[in-house]
């Protein structure tokens, strides 16, 4: 049983060797025109075995039903209808259908070296990986985004962000991911030719063409957008901040306690969502340059760091809603009144967590 088995990442249908930049819960690349290979012989179950499945079970839960309060929080209660929230809710939503479609699928193939669900199950587990990869990075871009308008001008994000905005411009989000993701492979003929060369394996191509534009896509420009727009924050922070000092140096308190009490919580939110954007990069950036080193440099060595980076990748959407629990107390709280069903009391969306 090993770790670096199979992978269902991108590769170029001109350079099989390519490690593909959006990955589905990709381990080791195999060309396309590898000979197949069998996947008969007894399964040993061993300690490492066990453990391995015990862990992969232990993510797929915690994942889950962590995001899935996440969910229930932001929708049920008014007091978290807000326009960063809906953004939260459209990652959660993302990160829920990671761990309910893709994990499951990913670990068994991981852990067994071989792909035993057909050819409908490996279309089903690509499109999905590839879709809910897209939509992820794009979502937390967007918090980006919302953070700098609220930090930047207040007045004018309070006035012209609404809820109702923000949910259009999440569905346009999501709408973008399936067209875009389905554009990619249906162009590099995955819904034209068989899935796969072989019964045990679920390998998808992608032209050098389309590798370039999906690296852009999915890599490049919104993470870009992100490490922007942090350090921009991170300035409007800080000039916030020598404000408040400025004002306690001139003995008024009472101004700033009126002008800057809505500032400094924007500023916590951005403080905690810097962290999310954090983890997310920390979890996203090491996967793009293994994937650029093992293109240019044949070595096994590359081969198997993108093996972890890319189990990385996917833990990012067990790592969301822990980040909620451990910051935001309305998490805390709203996931207390969830788990205890006071939600199912009369006029309990009108609770205050905050």
């Amino acid at each position: 049983m090993s770790w670096d088995s199979y992978s269902v990442s991108r590769q170029l249908i001109t350079e099989p060797t390519y490690l593909g930049t959006n990955t589905n819960f990709g381990f080791k690349n195999r060309s396309l025109k590898d000979n197949c290979v069998s996947c008969l012989g007894e399964a040993m179950v061993t300690p490492e075995y066990v453990t391995f499945y015990v862990c992969a079970i232990l993510v797929v839960i915690i994942t889950v039903f962590g995001n899935l309060l996440v969910i229930m929080s932001v929708c049920h209660f008014r007091q978290l209808h807000t326009p960063t929230n809906v953004l939260i809710l459209s990652l959660a939503v993302a990160d829920f259908m990671v761990g309910l479609f893709v994990m499951p699928l990913g670990f068994i193939w991981m852990i067994e070296a071989c792909w035993f669900f057909g050819v409908s199950m490996c279309a089903f587990l690509n499109f999905f990986a590839f879709q809910l990869t897209t939509a992820s990075v794009h979502n937390v871009a967007l918090i980006a985004v919302d953070r700098y308008l609220a930090l930047s001008n207040p007045f004018l994000y309070t006035k012209q962000i609404t809820v109702r905005l923000t949910i259009i411009v999440a569905l346009l989000t999501w709408v973008f991911s399936v067209g875009y993701n389905f554009s990619l492979l249906y162009c590099n003929g995955f819904f034209t030719t068989s899935l796969t060369l072989c019964p045990n394996e679920c390998p998808v191509a992608v032209s050098e063409a389309w590798s370039w534009v999906d690296f852009v896509v999915v890599f490049a420009l919104p993470c870009s957008i992100m490490f922007v727009l942090y350090l921009k924050i991170f300035a409007i922070a800080r000039r916030h901040a020598n404000a408040i000092r400025a004002a306690n140096s001139q003995g008024n308190p009472n101004a700033k306690q009126n002008d800057n009490v809505p500032k400094r919580s924007e500023r916590k939110a951005a403080k905690v969502l810097g962290i999310l954007v954090f983890v997310f990069l920390l979890c996203v950036v090491p996967y793009y340059i293994a994937s650029v080193m093992a293109e240019f440099i044949n070595s096994h060595i590359f081969e198997d760091i993108l093996n972890y980076t890319s189990l990385i990748l996917y833990l990012n959407s067990l790592f969301n809603p822990i980040i909620y629990a451990l910051f935001y107390p309305w998490f805390q709280k709203s996931m207390k009144l969830i788990l205890t069903c006071r939600i199912c009391t009369t006029d309990s969306s009108l609770m205050q967590v905050k």
